[in-house]
């Protein structure tokens, strides 16, 4: 497999990860390292954290995709029917 070589100019290096992109997907401007988040962005955050659909905190291991899968759907499940009560 040939690999592609990144274009000489336009395009930023990765802060994270210190890998030059090939290519940029999208309009979206990447905020800077270390800046706080937007009022939209932090809004967002708060109701998606208030909405309390999320697994216990832990490592899980499981045998197989089935049993994962089971624990995520009963954690749902009951993350649902407390948001209903």
């Amino acid at each position: 497999m040939r690999r592609r070589e990144p274009p000489a100019e336009g395009l930023p290096d990765d802060p994270f990860a210190g890998e030059q992109f090939i290519r940029v997907v999208g309009k979206r401007k990447r905020p800077s390292v270390g800046a706080p988040p937007t009022p939209e962005a932090r809004r967002d955050m708060d109701a998606l954290q208030g909405a309390g659909m999320s697994a216990p905190k832990g490592v899980f291991r499981y045998g197989s995709h089935e049993d994962a899968n089971r624990d995520r759907e009963k954690w749902l499940s009951e993350s649902m029917a407390r948001r209903r009560s």
